[in-house]
This record gives C-alpha cells, structure tokens and sequence, in this order.
C-alpha cells in the first residue's frame, strides 16, 4: 500500500467571471461538489468562495494527477448546475485554473483564507486576488 500526503490549494473561476455563485446559489454548489467529491474518493478539506469563484484545499491522491482532480470537480458540478437548473442561465467553469502544493505547516493559514473569503473580496477582485496568488508563489517570475 502507498502512502501519500500532498495538499493542493487550487481556485478555479465561472466562465467569463459572471457571478453566479451567490450566497443562495454557492452552499448549493459546495455541498453537491463535496458529496460528488466524497463519492469519487477526492478528500476535500476545504472549500469556499465568492460570486465568481471557489477555492479548494484537497489531497491528491497517488493515482490522480491535479489535471484529472480538477475535471472530476469541475466537470461533473457545471453538468449538475445546468441539469438542476440551479443558475438562471446556462453555467460554466473556466478552463483555466490555479494549483499549488501547501506544506503541512501552513495548513491552517490556507484554511483560514479560504473560510474568510467574504471578508477577502470586501477589499478586492478575484482578477486581484489570483495576482496576488501568482506573485507570492512567483508564477510571473518563472518565463
């Protein structure tokens, strides 16, 4: 049997960035992308976000790279949305998406940050945030 312990902090956007997940319409989303996760043995740890985006802390399974997580999540929950018409118009995730590594050691400022996204976009964008993100992880010094 193989052990493995790797964390993936990962934030993925709606298609175009329109803010479909309100507070009515986000708990919805999270609780069915965390049940489905649940049944394809994805363990998310944590999972937020604000109109235009969510916020994922999951373990990477040994077998699955981030790429094949990332399309179980996202595929499967835009086919619920539209199938149980949850959004009023026709609902997509971006292509693009944001993933990187967290050491056990900052575990919890992930998860601190993830809970308090409401708080976070009350001082900026998602477009500002994910620059924030590409910097501290230096995404836009590696070309």
């Amino acid at each position: 049997m193989s052990y493995v312990r790797v964390w993936i902090h990962s934030v993925w956007g709606t298609k175009n960035r329109e803010p479909f997940l309100s507070k009515e319409i986000r708990p919805k989303v999270i609780d069915h992308i965390r049940e489905n996760a649940k049944k394809k043995q994805i363990y998310i740890d944590k999972l937020n976000g604000y109109t235009d985006h969510l916020h994922c802390l999951f373990g990477l399974n040994a077998d699955t790279a981030i790429s094949k997580t990332l399309q179980l999540i996202k595929g499967e929950s835009a086919f619920w949305v539209n199938k149980e018409r949850v959004t009023p118009m026709r609902f997509e995730w971006a292509d693009e998406y944001y993933a990187v590594s967290v050491s056990e050691a900052d575990l919890d400022s992930v998860r601190s940050y993830i809970d308090n996204q409401e708080q976070h976009h009350r001082k900026g964008t998602f477009a500002e945030e994910v620059s924030e993100l590409l910097k501290s992880y230096k995404f836009l010094n590696q070309r």
